[in-house]
């Protein structure tokens, strides 16, 4: 007859002994945490720390167990997998901690904790309204990280298996970021704090209402957004035809034209400058200005076709011009950020709107925007369709209503999970077959992780933020209304992320994916992440999409994470940072053209999210060849930036470029100025603008970039 063995839990309840929890735990910890996966060595360990219980003849407790476990580990030469073993027992027992947040919260505080204060180089940490955000952030994370979120999960997190985006907003199911429908909002009307706004009656109006709804809906989700100013050039008309009926009331046509003409322009200018300055100056609850991206496009053939193309260029006069600083020095702005549309009509071919486009040309020289996007190369990517990224790089897919015509404007990402590229080639160790193994689990993982975020959403009401879901943002639901139905069916999005291609390549092939046997095996792994989503999106009817992380904290926790466990190795894990998504490594010399063609072609497969940029010198006494780049981006590139440096030291009033010294810590070259609040540095971060400096990993990075002219 076989003994009945037992264990003694942690609180001391006696439980039947099974030794297929342990195999499984181990099977975890190698699938998750080392990616050495060897189930027979798993069967072996459970099988004998059950023969040396009963030999024993006593119940082990699950500490004694666990024990055992990373002893035999140890003996079986799975280092890798006792190491991560016991980070999975990490976090099991942090998970039942009450909480663990006091050391973090302190920090932030007392300006230590400087990985949370950095995080993002748009919040200034010192400001008492950011840390309120950052303070609640920290405990949502502690809550969320034991009982929202798999403990499996947390722990491929925290071993840089993958990376759980905004995990300070993942206990609350609120979404990511979103296009504003605002020619639902605008024509329809819409309720702010309880308190109906209808349709504006003039264009200056328009542009206050635009910057209240933009403020509110940033404060209910976390990401970006994005409004075109299609949806707000209907309201220029407004005005102009109603100062035309004033006037004509007394004058001829002619001149009634003429002073309606006349009082629109100075419309066109105090909204526009409504929007810069309310955008520029506003807060929203997260601490920062809100993160805002503006559509500058003009339809050719559109009823409002004129005035599209004047807000445009009244939008990049303006920024041209700059603001003041406390001192009343001109600086430059961080948001909104404008983006740009580049079609048949604009692209420097002797189009009639090609005198915006050296307008833009300027502007990029002093104020690095706007970003550009072709719509030819848009339109061959999305059924014919151009529309903005949500934020900074995060695309949609295509999605037809039950109409049939295409939606673009009322749609969000649910959500991004992250993948370390370069953490499953230093694990697979020059492997291909284990590499592609590794991977094959990881993207599961990922998949888990991203249907959490999901999960999370599902049942939850319009009533968590009318604006959004009520009252035209997104929706027009019921109180009380589930927003499921707009979760499904690839109307918003999940998106894949991935960090660090270039270094992958190096981990697997010693050499860049810029040469021709590294750029096979970064478009063979591309391709594979954009099949994946692909099968998952049949499988499951959600949208998932492949996604260009901008990852601007993760990739120097990656890459910390990654040297602790494999050492510093050579063009991989040697500097503070890995490479963002698909992008060519910032210290690689090549071409801007070069780089431009031969980035664009990971923008095809990437269509969840992509974005391309060079680094340029001082070029505003040579606008010819910014121009060249603009034309290239048209014929060659979705979406791309042209990086300048426009800085400005407030203390002796250089404007120019803040040097980094060999500390990274910046200073003004003209007075040797170090004061970061007495300096305004501008950088595109990962696809927007930074200026509240950054951590010490991408401060490596933007002292490393080379320039591309």
């Amino acid at each position: 007859m076989v003994k009945k063995l037992n264990v003694i839990k942690r609180d001391n309840s006696v439980a039947e002994f099974d030794k297929d929890k342990i195999k499984e735990a181990i099977l975890k910890a190698m699938k998750y945490g080392s990616g050495i996966y060897e189930e027979d060595v798993a069967q072996k360990i459970s099988d004998k720390i059950e023969i040396n219980c009963l030999e024993n003849q006593s119940s082990p407790t699950v500490c004694q167990i666990e024990n055992m476990v990373y002893e035999k580990l140890i003996r079986y030469r799975h280092e890798l997998t006792a190491k991560a073993y016991e980070g999975y027992r990490a976090v099991q027992s942090f998970k039942r901690e009450i909480n663990t947040t006091d050391d973090s919260i302190i920090g932030l505080l007392d300006k230590s904790n400087e990985d949370v204060l950095n995080e993002n180089s748009n919040k200034n940490g010192v400001l008492a309204s950011t840390q309120r955000d950052l303070v609640a952030g920290e405990v949502s994370k502690d809550i969320a990280r034991r009982k929202t979120i798999p403990a499996h999960i947390v722990h491929a997190h925290d071993e840089g298996v993958l990376h759980y985006h905004d995990m300070d907003y993942a206990m609350q199911p609120i979404h990511n970021c979103m296009l504003i429908n605002l020619q639902d909002m605008l024509n329809n009307g819409t309720v702010i704090n309880n308190k109906l706004v209808e349709s504006p009656k003039s264009f200056s109006t328009a542009c206050t209402i635009v910057t209240q709804i933009i403020a509110q809906i940033a404060s209910g989700q976390y990401g970006g957004n994005s409004i075109t100013i299609k949806h707000i050039a209907p309201f220029l008309k407004v005005s102009y035809e109603k100062y035309f009926n004033k006037y004509i009331e007394k004058y001829s046509k002619e001149v009634s034209h003429e002073l309606a003409e006349d009082r629109m322009l100075e419309e066109l200018k105090s909204g526009i400058q409504t929007i810069r300055y309310q955008l520029s100056t506003l807060h929203t609850s997260n601490g920062q200005s809100p993160f805002s991206t503006i559509y500058l496009e003009i339809e050719e053939g559109n009823e409002y076709e004129r005035e599209m193309a004047l807000i445009c260029e009244e939008m990049i006069k303006q920024r041209l011009e700059g603001m003041k600083n406390y001192k009343g020095q001109v600086i430059g702005e961080e948001f909104p950020k404008l983006v740009y549309l580049l079609d048949e009509h604009n692209c420097l071919e002797g189009g009639k709107y090609d005198y915006i486009t050296r307008l833009c040309a300027v502007c990029n020289t002093k104020r690095l925007v706007p970003d550009y996007q072709s719509a030819k190369i848009m339109k061959k990517n999305y059924e014919g369709n151009t529309f903005p990224p949500m934020g900074c790089r995060s695309h949609l897919s295509p999605y037809k209503d039950e109409f049939g015509n295409y939606k673009w404007y009322g749609r969000f990402n649910q959500g991004v999970i992250s993948l370390n590229l370069v953490q499953v080639a230093l694990t697979a160790d020059k492997d291909m077959e284990k590499f592609w193994e590794i991977l094959e689990e990881r993207l599961e993982l990922c998949k888990e992780a991203l249907m959490v975020r999901h999960n999370l959403l599902l049942g939850t009401t319009s009533d968590i933020s009318p604006i959004h879901w009520q009252h035209g943002g997104i929706a027009r639901l019921q109180k009380g209304e589930k927003i499921d139905s707009l979760l499904k069916d690839g109307y918003s999005t999940l998106s894949l992320g991935y960090v660090g291609i270039y270094e992958m390549t190096q981990a697997m092939l010693g050499i860049s994916h810029t040469t021709k046997e590294g750029e096979e095996l970064a478009l063979k792994v591309m391709n594979h992440l954009n099949n994946t989503c692909e099968k998952w999106k049949k499988e499951s009817g959600l949208g998932f999409g492949l996604y260009g992380t901008p990852g601007e904290s993760l990739t120097s926790r990656f890459c910390r994470i990654d040297k602790q466990k494999f050492g510093e190795i050579e063009n991989v894990t040697d500097r503070m940072y890995y490479t963002n998504s698909y992008h060519v490594h910032v210290c690689e010399e090549i071409d801007a053209f070069e780089k431009l063609k031969f980035e664009s072609q990971f923008h095809d497969i990437s269509l969840g999210g992509c974005i391309s940029y060079i680094e340029v010198p001082d070029m505003s006494k040579n606008l010819s060849a910014v121009e060249q780049i603009i034309n290239f981006i048209y014929h060659n590139i979705q979406y791309a930036e042209i990086n300048t440096k426009p800085d400005v030291c407030f203390k002796c009033g250089y404007e120019g470029e803040i040097t980094l010294d060999e500390n990274l810590e910046w200073h003004c070259p003209n007075c040797g100025n170090q004061k970061k609040e007495e300096m305004q540095v501008m950088r595109r971060t990962c696809g927007y603008i930074g200026s509240s400096m950054w951590g010490k990993g991408r401060t490596q990075e933007i002292a490393q970039r080379v320039l591309h002219l």
